[in-house]
């Protein structure tokens, strides 16, 4: 489950309307040219600073978590679809998240709504290891297989209901949510490590959400701040 559309503001938008479309279609070296650029007049340009998440962007090839038919749209500034009525993430939107995750080298993160993979193969060039869950076992199946070929070894992938978290690896230092539940699930929460931070989009479905970050401080305390207004596809749970 991935993000479909967001707004941060009008100043926002209107530089997500009229930034150019990049290509990936050539050799290797066209591949990382286009993400280079990708990265300066996408990420780096609307203000996201953290050098680790922008090489991690650089590094990372998004036309192999795509369909082919896709390939040649892959670093461009959008959202795109992947099968089952889901899209992968729009290349700024998951370099904003991970930036607010903060994320360490020793660090472990649960990521709800795996998709195409994209992002947890983000996070895997900055944490120790992600476990990931994805609703829809296809799309889990192919994001394995992406994240395999590709030699991501620190990623654990698996089919089921997000909404109870993975309590068999708890507690994480990170969690993040790609989709967009009404209510934050308290499993989440409660498998937040002390000194943990979650990021997640939160509201109705046919509404705008709030995107946040959560902090558990050393006593359990938990602490919200919104980010930004965003629109992201409803967090599907297994009764849906």
């Amino acid at each position: 489950m991935t993000v479909a559309t967001y707004m941060i503001s009008g100043a926002i938008m209107f530089s997500l309307l009229c930034a150019p479309d990049l290509n990936a279609a050539g050799p290797a070296s066209d591949d990382a040219a286009a993400r280079s650029e990708m990265v300066t007049r996408q990420i780096a340009d609307r203000g996201v600073r953290d050098q680790r998440v922008l090489s991690a962007m650089r590094k990372v090839p998004r036309h192999e978590f795509v369909p082919a038919a896709e390939r040649r749209h892959a670093y461009r500034d959008t959202p795109l679809p992947i099968g089952d009525g889901q899209t992968i993430s729009q290349p700024y939107i998951v370099a904003l998240m991970t930036e607010l995750a903060r994320p360490d080298p020793s660090d472990r993160v649960l990521e709800i709504g795996t998709g195409s993979g994209y992002q947890a193969a983000v996070l895997a060039e900055l944490v120790q290891h992600v476990y990931t869950i994805e609703i829809e076992p296809v799309l889990a199946q192919r994001a394995k297989q992406a994240l395999d070929r590709i030699g991501y070894r620190n990623v654990t992938v698996r089919a089921g209901d997000g909404y109870a978290g993975w309590p068999e690896h708890a507690p994480f230092d990170i969690v993040i949510v790609t989709a967009a539940p009404d209510h934050i699930p308290q499993p989440l929460i409660d498998q937040l490590k002390a000194g943990g931070r979650m990021v997640v989009p939160v509201g109705p479905i046919a509404s705008t959400q709030q995107l946040r970050v959560l902090e558990k401080d050393t006593t359990g305390k938990v602490s919200s701040s919104v980010v930004a207004p965003v629109r992201f596809v409803p967090l599907r749970r297994n009764s849906d």
